[in-house]
């Protein structure tokens, strides 16, 4: 199996995060408006880099696509699941809003809905680019074109690579760690997740180690 890129590191943590969101809400305590605002920090977090990451490929990696020959239909095609994409998040993140003003468990199963179809449109997105982009990609990836593209879409500020980095680890698998470390030296990532990856340590980071048990946390 190919070893992901950095584009697939990014995916996988978008999926791990929306799979262990819905798992948080598959159970729930009634009235724990605590645990809901936590998780809807999480989901913001999570929301904001997915936000950072398809805007960055509208704004560059289209372009760089169709200057390399990729057809207007399947550009046109990404472009509307990406549409999609922000049209289910937005969705979620109200769900959410209202779980955290409630703490209902009716409210915990309706956010988990709307996790469950943000899960099929942004699976749905993320499958597609890999199927039909990544090979394309990966013909690129040693050019100076390309890498000019990759530079551009950094996180700006350390600040915000360092949440990057931080997000991207917390619960990253063995074999998406040895990628990362191909692409990006483990010190540099060490030092950007644990400096300057403060912010994500102390307010996202702890949805995630919370027990999720029948019947309540």
């Amino acid at each position: 199996m190919t070893a992901p890129t950095m584009n697939g590191l990014i995916h996988n943590a978008v999926r791990r995060d929306l799979a262990r969101l819905a798992a948080a809400l598959g159970t729930w305590r009634e009235g724990d408006r605590a645990r809901a605002a936590q998780l809807e920090r999480a989901f913001a977090n999570l929301r904001r880099e997915l936000t950072h990451h398809h805007e960055g490929e509208d704004e560059h990696v289209w372009p760089f696509l169709a200057g390399i020959g990729v057809g207007r239909d399947l550009l046109a095609e990404m472009e509307d699941e990406h549409a999609a994409m922000s049209a289910a998040l937005t969705q979620t993140a109200d769900a959410l809003a209202a779980l955290a003003r409630s703490g209902d468990a009716a409210d915990a199963a309706a956010a988990r809905a709307s996790v469950g179809r943000t899960i099929e449109v942004v699976g749905a997105h993320l499958d597609h680019e890999e199927q039909e982009l990544e090979p394309l990609l990966g013909e690129h990836e040693d050019t100076p074109e390309w890498r000019a593209v990759t530079g551009k879409l950094r996180h700006r500020s350390l600040g915000d690579a360092g949440s990057f980095f931080a997000w991207l680890t917390d619960g990253i698998s063995d074999g998406d760690r040895a990628a990362l470390r191909a692409t990006v030296p483990a010190p540099v990532t060490g030092v950007l997740s644990r400096v300057f990856g403060r912010r994500y340590a102390r307010t996202v980071a702890p949805a995630w180690r919370e027990a999720v048990t029948p019947g309540g946390r």
